[in-house]
């Protein structure tokens, strides 16, 4: 890939990285995410060893992730996207998701999924739509997991 996408903003300095991930920083964002509330540290070092993270950086500090779970060849699920609150209203979420897509190995994928309590209107500005076949899909869902003990 060539080098990373950058932006001057708000008097920051902003790049996305697909070759860098402080997963302390990313522990302490998701953590407080509503869908991984109290998540161990060593579950998020597992998961971004196992996807190809877009990492956003102001400067030297993380400051948001989008996590892609995908076999580079047919599937990818999008999970994981947080921008740190002291940096969010700058439209950084919307170029961290809009860059990531543009990664070579999420190209000719024949299906792309996401799940979101809040933001469909961004991930919509990408091409994402509700389920065709929602009768289709089955889950099991665990939610509050890392909370209990």
């Amino acid at each position: 890939m060539s080098l990373p996408p950058a932006r001057d903003l708000d008097g920051g300095r902003y790049a996305i990285r697909f070759d860098a991930l402080d997963v302390d920083a990313v522990h302490a964002m998701l953590s407080r995410a509503y869908w991984c509330r109290g998540i161990p540290r060593d579950t998020v070092a597992k998961a971004m060893a196992n996807s190809l993270c877009a990492s956003l950086y102001c400067g030297d500090a993380q400051v948001g992730i989008a996590r892609w779970v995908t076999d580079r060849a047919t599937f990818a699920y999008l999970c994981d996207v947080f921008v740190h609150e002291d940096h969010r209203g700058l439209g950084l979420g919307d170029w961290l998701v809009g860059e990531g897509l543009k990664h070579p190995d999420l190209q000719g994928l024949r299906r792309q999924l996401l799940f979101t309590a809040d933001r469909h209107r961004l991930y919509a500005r990408h091409g994402f739509e509700p389920l065709a076949t929602p009768e289709r899909g089955m889950e099991i869902v665990r939610p509050n997991l890392y909370q209990t003990p």
